[in-house]
């Protein structure tokens, strides 16, 4: 879990170094077309079927969806702010996430510490926005921030609709294949349509990250994610979720040479003191 929070972390960084020579939304299309086939591969392998009819496609092209617009957030807003940034912004998802349980799947209520670490980490969000709302050169802080705030629910609600429907009774390789495959027949297009010119400078850091965000991030990591969660208890994987923020903020600085203001670091604190109260598991009674 360690390592594949390492590797979520460095993801924004990747999607920095690629953006030079890959325009955004032809990025997002570009990563889910490449891992979608890799996890065809893999099926096809592994004797996984993925086009059984098992009345999962309804929940499967809108968790799909839901993905593709999580990811035209993150790559677009990555465009006006840091990899830092995103990342903390993303990483309030499990907040969402808690919220859209208690909402729509029986038996996932909140209780009072998850609902102070929803408020921590919603304080925090704030505290970041304050400082970008105070910024008076330019509003690409805010624009950004609020694109991240975006990718966070949308990723909150495709766990939701996985967690609430026939979803989550198929195969990860299939629930994966939804997200990837449907996500790239939206975003493909839809970057034509925008006018994207696509690749423009295939350089060598550009080429090496958009292979680490289709092969180390949307396959391996994602798949290997699935699997852990067959063998352990999924409160007790997502405690490690508030590593990824923390990775993510050292790789920008390490990296991209960013810099985090002290404001913007006592909001990531409070961001990740919120992800750690909402996944803590209950002792047992």
């Amino acid at each position: 879990m360690v390592l594949l929070c390492a590797i979520w972390g460095m993801q924004q960084v990747a999607i920095k170094l690629a953006l030079p020579g890959v325009s955004p939304v032809f990025q997002v299309g570009l990563r889910s077309a490449g891992a979608a086939l890799l996890v065809l591969a893999f099926a096809r392998l592994r004797g996984i079927s993925l086009f059984a009819a098992d009345g999962s496609s309804r929940p499967g092209l809108l968790a799909g969806v839901l993905f593709a617009l999580e990811f035209a957030c993150i790559y677009a807003g990555l465009e006006y702010i840091s990899a830092s940034r995103m990342v903390v912004f993303l990483y309030t998802a499990p907040c969402f996430t808690v919220l859209g349980l208690h909402w729509f799947v029986p038996g996932e209520r909140i209780g009072p510490r998850h609902g102070f670490g929803v408020a921590l980490a919603f304080a925090g969000i704030l505290l970041a926005f304050a400082e970008s709302m105070g910024r008076t050169a330019t509003a690409d802080f805010w624009i950004g921030d609020a694109l991240g705030v975006l990718g966070a629910v949308f990723w909150a609600a495709t766990t939701v609709v996985v967690r609430a429907t026939g979803l989550a009774r198929v195969s990860a390789a299939k629930v994966l294949f939804y997200q990837l495959a449907v996500s790239a027949v939206i975003v493909l297009p839809l970057s034509l349509l925008m006018g994207e010119p696509g690749i423009t400078a295939p350089s060598a850091t550009v080429m090496l990250s958009l292979a680490y965000q289709i092969v180390i991030v949307a396959f391996v990591s994602y798949l290997t994610w699935f699997w852990l969660l067959t063998k352990y208890l999924a409160s007790r994987l997502m405690v490690f979720s508030f590593l990824t923020p923390l990775f993510g903020v050292a790789f920008g600085m390490l990296l991209l040479g960013e810099r985090l203001s002290t404001q913007f670091g006592l909001a990531a604190l409070l961001v990740v003191a919120g992800i750690v109260l909402v996944n803590v598991p209950e002792r047992s009674r």
